[in-house]
């Protein structure tokens, strides 16, 4: 016991009652899970049988009671499936990798169509990445959307996995639910109905023809799996990325979270300078809250910026986001209202760095997509589908202010702007900006959330916030 809980303690960098109250949830976990629906084995220790070869030759085999992929040249991704589908369940095995680290993770809820890219495997996946980016554990939707769950939300995580030793994988899929461990911390969880069965299947990741990548082993033993009497874990503390538009799971009200738009309607929300919402330049459709620009350049915007009815201090927001082609918005916060002259807030710039002028003013790139307008640059991204920036697609939007003033933009699951408000350096940068002007510029202890008109087509859903204490 105490062999464990110092690894807890220094993967999550936890102390006393705090430290106790995991370590009792998870001795719940292990009582709870005797009383569970019963476990049945995905593997004799024998043969393959049960389970069939999708996508690459990559070999598979039975060594030594564990089942053991090998990495080869010149062939795409390979999957060892059950032949079975499974849609609610709890999944556990023990992996381990061999000869140096290489891609690799379990498939679950997972299909392979022959309408769908030719069969090609797609679904969700536990990632297992041996890299110094360490995203083990997050979720990945192979052959789809991408990254769902990068390791970056959950950075506790990021050296739970061992490569060259046994490592104990954990995935819970109940309903909407999905859920990951590493042994027995929790990594991911997300929220999406998109697929609610399929099978489940061991990866070998393609190689390419790189030196010294060949001939890796990545082993597999004690595959089990409950899909009876399920028992979730308990609810644990990680960030929550729900894909079900404009809704808020049980687990993210305990959180403190709320949706701050309700998905219908222009309730809480005002034009600046105005007691309701906008009559026009603002559209509600199928759960879409967008700016529906003048049909001609030189027309007067119908909309303009719209703010919040309540005030915010130390919060957390998310929101997804979509830009039409050469599109300029963006997020404000600490939003004070002029009048005349609009309201001036910090931003979380929302733009079409390709296509729109604005990405090369100001300073350094402090004016593209994600950084603190005008003050800040974002910092370099990692590449990966639904990471890169991508216009015509959902983005994910987030902007945490710390009650000690620190503040942080994430894009995409990224961190990409990070600061003091009110701290030398910030006053430093404003002084350099074009709001030097500005007394007291983004230091109100309470303002309100704007979104901003800039006369281009801008949709925005999921919008959610939670107070900071």
């Amino acid at each position: 016991m105490r062999a464990v809980s110092r690894l807890v303690s220094r993967v999550l960098g936890l102390r006393g009652a705090t430290l106790r109250g995991l370590l009792l949830g998870g001795a719940l976990l292990a009582s709870t899970s005797l009383h569970a629906g019963p476990w049945e084995s995905l593997f004799d220790g024998k043969t393959l049988t049960g389970w069939k070869q999708l996508g690459g030759v990559a070999p598979y085999a039975v060594v030594d009671g564990a089942i053991v992929g090998t990495t080869v040249s010149g062939t795409p991704n390979s999957f060892l499936a059950t032949e079975k589908t499974y849609g609610d369940f709890i999944f556990e095995c023990d992996m381990r990798q061999e000869g140096g680290g290489t891609n690799s993770g379990v498939q679950f809820r997972s299909q392979s169509l022959p309408d769908y890219q030719n069969g090609r495997v797609h679904g969700y996946q536990l990632e297992i990445d041996p890299t110094p980016r360490a995203w083990s554990g997050g979720i990945y939707d192979e052959g789809r959307r991408g990254w769902l769950y990068p390791g970056t939300l959950n950075p506790a995580a990021r050296d739970l996995y061992q490569l060259e030793r046994w490592n104990r994988l954990r995935i819970e899929a109940i309903g909407s639910s999905l859920r990951t461990w590493i042994n027995g911390v929790p990594v991911s969880h997300v929220i999406d109905h998109l697929t609610p069965n399929g099978f489940l299947a061991l990866q070998v990741h393609s190689v390419g023809n790189q030196p010294g990548q060949a001939g890796r082993r990545i082993l597999w033993r004690n595959l089990r799996i409950q899909t009876t009497d399920l028992v979730p874990s308990p609810a644990d503390a990680i960030f929550v990325r729900n894909l079900i538009p404009n809704t808020v799971s049980e687990v993210e009200k305990a959180q403190g979270w709320r949706l701050l738009w309700d998905g219908a309607t222009g309730a809480g929300w005002r034009g600046v300078n105005q007691t309701t919402f906008p009559a026009g330049g603002w559209t509600i459709e199928k759960g879409e809250l967008s700016i529906s620009p003048p049909a001609k350049p030189e027309e007067k915007r119908a909309g303009g910026d719209i703010v919040t009815e309540e005030l915010f201090g130390a919060f957390e927001l998310a929101l997804e986001f979509k830009l039409t082609p050469g599109a300029n918005s963006g997020i404000k916060y600490f939003a004070v209202e002029k009048s005349p002259g609009g309201a001036l807030g910090l931003e979380f710039q929302l733009l079409d760095d390709e296509k729109h002028p604005d990405a090369k003013m100001g300073a350094g790139g402090n004016r593209t997509l994600g950084s603190l307008y005008d003050l800040i640059p974002r910092s370099a991204m990692p590449g990966g589908l639904a990471i890169v920036p991508r216009v015509g697609e959902w983005q994910h939007a987030r902007i945490v202010v710390y009650p000690d003033n620190r503040v942080e933009h994430w894009l995409n699951g990224i961190k990409v702007v990070e600061y003091v408000r009110g701290s030398p350096l910030y006053k430093a940068l404003v002084a350099r900006s074009k709001f030097e002007k500005n007394v007291d510029f983004g230091l109100a202890p309470q303002a309100r959330l704007l979104l901003q008109d800039h006369g281009d087509r801008v949709s925005f859903r999921s919008i959610k916030v939670r107070t900071l204490q």
